[in-house]
C-alpha cells in the first residue's frame, strides 16, 4: 500500500462533528496549519498561508476526539492523507481530507490532562462518559494552579505508576 502518511500540527476550525453510520461511528472537524517563516527583511516572523484540511476520525478514536476536542483546540494529526473529489455545477473539485490514525493535543500550546479508556476499552465500548458533576480537580505541584478535568480527563485508574507528588520538585525541569 502507498499512503501518503502526514503529521500536521494546526488549530481546530470547527466543532466536531459525530455520525453513527452502519459501518460504525465517525467524526469530522476542520483543522487549520498556518506555516511561519523568519523575514530578514523585516526582522520578524511572518505568517507564511494557511493549509486547511478535513480530518475523518473512525472506530474508537471517533469517540474520544467528539469527547475530547472544541473549536479553538490546538493539536497534532497524524494520518493518511487523501483527495475528496466531487462533481460541482462549475466542474470537478476536491479537497484534501486526513483519515487520522492519532489526534493529540499540541502541548507547545498548552497542558493536558488525559485518561486512558477504562480496561484498556475505547470510549464507544466502555458507553457514556461520566456525569459532569463527576469531573473533579487537579492541581499541579509545581505552579499551584488548580485546572478542572473537563470530557475524557477524568480519574486516575489508567494510571500505569501511581505519582508520589511528595518526590517532585517544586521548580519546573530546566532543559
Amino acid at each position: 500500500m502507498n499512503d501518503t502518511i502526514v503529521t500536521v500540527v494546526g488549530n481546530v476550525v470547527d466543532s466536531p462533528r459525530r455520525v453513527s453510520l452502519q459501518n460504525g461511528a465517525v467524526t469530522n472537524f476542520r483543522l487549520a496549519s498556518t506555516a511561519r517563516r523568519y523575514d530578514a527583511a523585516r526582522e520578524e516572523f511572518v505568517d507564511s498561508g494557511t493549509f486547511w484540511v478535513d480530518v475523518e476520525c473512525w472506530g474508537p478514536l471517533s469517540s474520544n476526539v467528539s469527547a475530547s476536542l472544541s473549536k479553538g483546540d490546538a493539536v497534532l494529526v497524524h494520518g493518511a492523507l487523501t483527495t475528496h473529489s466531487w462533481e460541482s455545477e462549475t466542474g470537478p473539485r476536491s479537497k484534501p481530507r486526513i483519515k487520522a490514525f492519532a489526534v493529540g493535543p499540541n502541548l507547545q500550546k498548552g497542558r493536558s490532562l488525559f485518561t486512558r479508556d477504562r480496561s484498556g476499552r475505547s470510549g464507544e465500548e466502555a458507553g457514556a462518559s461520566p456525569a459532569p458533576d463527576a469531573l473533579g480537580e487537579r492541581e499541579f505541584p509545581a505552579s499551584g494552579e488548580v485546572l478542572r478535568a473537563g470530557r475524557d480527563y477524568v480519574g486516575t485508574d489508567g494510571v500505569l505508576e501511581p505519582m508520589d507528588t511528595d518526590d517532585l520538585p517544586l521548580e519546573p525541569a530546566h532543559a
